[in-house]
């Protein structure tokens, strides 16, 4: 490591988002009541330019804290403003929070959105961007995609119907065009300004019906069309496939990951682009570690691929006690700093961590 920063939760946490200024949000998912919403100041030298080392325990600062009566399963902060949104089990609900100013430190609720036509549908994912005004792309199910104003609660837009398959994630990939990926592996296109077209881009490789994916979208460099970024997707048994959404009849690449074998629950898978790091990602999940990939050797042979840096440091023990090895629950990479990546896991812990570059790759 060229740096590695913890800090110890009171609760586990499945999610970790930049906000405003460089902070970092958190929030527990735990069963009962009181779940934390937290902003954290991060540690000094991920501040500045300057690599200091190793840090005291407590390197994070809370600043500011609300709670939840039901567990958070995502959480996103609203671009240009101080709200967050959430959501979590029992349905498909999103609550609306405020983060509040300098003189308090206080997280607090301020409204809720409704998903209409909710026949007890199961957590929303969310999504969202301020293009033209703060919306929220949200959904569980690919037959109730919406988007909503976060301030106003009005609906923009609701997705054509193509079936009810269960969401594993959502995104803008610009202020029209949205990326749907269902957890059977299939990606979904859908154009805002064309309210019935709704576009399959890609099924995956043939695989057990029991294997779930996720994906992992990558914002280019200013100018350049977001469709031409590589979609990444990752099941349950390891399998990472890169799409080109302008040429889907073939992947750009396929690799199996050195993962253990799938447990029962898929619901940790994490995979996500370097912003700052060309064809470099990284995939959480299965186990107490992150696998961090160069996907620039890749090719459509579906080899086995080796990791150029593995992040153990959760499977050494953290707050809670439990018996069981932690489980990292999500990781994310620093918006600026091309190394640097945060991850959380099962028993509270969350790390920021740096790696070295590995010889003949400066």
């Amino acid at each position: 490591y060229r740096d590695l920063h913890t800090f110890e939760l009171q609760a586990p946490t499945r999610l970790i988002e930049w906000a405003r200024g460089n902070r970092v949000c958190v929030a527990g998912y735990g069963q009962s009541d009181g779940n934390e919403i937290l902003q954290l100041i991060p540690p000094p030298t991920l501040l500045t330019k300057e690599t200091q080392g190793l840090c005291p325990e407590r390197d994070f600062k809370v600043e500011c804290g609300g709670f939840s009566e039901r567990p958070v399963y995502s959480l996103k902060c609203v671009p240009n403003t101080s709200l967050l949104v959430t959501s979590g089990p029992p349905d498909s609900t999103l609550h609306v929070w405020q983060v509040s100013a300098e003189d308090s430190d206080v997280i607090k609720s301020v409204s809720t959105i409704a998903t209409e036509n909710d026949t007890g549908q199961s957590w929303a994912k969310i999504a969202t961007i301020s293009a033209r005004a703060p919306w929220v792309l949200h959904g569980s199910r690919l037959d109730g995609v919406q988007i909503t104003e976060v301030e106003s609660r009005k609906n923009v837009y609701t997705a054509a119907s193509r079936g009810s398959e269960e969401l594993s994630n959502l995104a803008f990939l610009d202020c029209n065009t949205l990326l749907l990926c269902c957890a059977t592996g299939q990606l979904c296109l859908a154009d805002i300004r064309q309210p019935q077209s709704l576009v399959e881009a890609m099924s995956v490789p043939s695989a057990p019906c029991s294997e779930q994916w996720c994906m992992g979208t990558r914002h280019g460099a200013q100018g350049l069309e977001p469709s031409s970024q590589p979609v990444a997707r990752l099941s349950s048994r390891g399998l990472v496939t890169l799409t080109d959404l302008r040429k889907t009849s073939e992947f750009l690449a396929l690799a199996k990951a050195r993962v253990p074998s799938p447990g029962s629950s898929a619901e940790f898978l994490c995979i996500s682009w370097a912003p700052a790091l060309e064809g470099y990602l990284a995939i959480s999940g299965f186990d107490g570690t992150v696998h961090v990939y160069d996907t620039q050797s890749w090719d459509s042979s579906g080899r086995e691929a080796e990791p150029i840096f593995l992040h153990k440091g959760h499977t050494f023990g953290g707050a809670g006690g439990s018996r069981d090895p932690p489980l990292v629950t999500v990781h994310t990479w620093h918006l600026q700093k091309p190394r640097t990546l945060l991850s959380a896991a099962s028993d509270g812990s969350l790390h920021v961590w740096d790696w070295v570059q590995p010889c003949g790759k400066c």
